[in-house]
């Protein structure tokens, strides 16, 4: 069953907590991402951000490739 918060997040946006299921980190490592530049906030509020689907799969896609390698 979805959260409310991620039915009203508009498409082509994820919640935090659907970051991390993609992700596959905490919310803590989300939160260090963004400090390093890796992840970008796109919208939502201070509390409950939104980050664009393309920059989170890409992000997913080049974590994937490193674990790889």
């Amino acid at each position: 069953m979805e959260t409310v918060e991620s039915q009203i997040i508009r498409p082509g946006y994820l919640t935090a907590h659907q970051t991390v299921r993609v992700l596959g980190i905490s919310l803590g490592g989300v939160r260090l991402l963004v400090h390093r530049g890796q992840l970008h906030r796109a919208g939502g509020s201070p509390r409950q951000p939104w980050y664009a689907v393309d920059g989170v799969t890409a992000l997913a896609a080049k974590r994937a490739g490193k674990a790889a390698a």
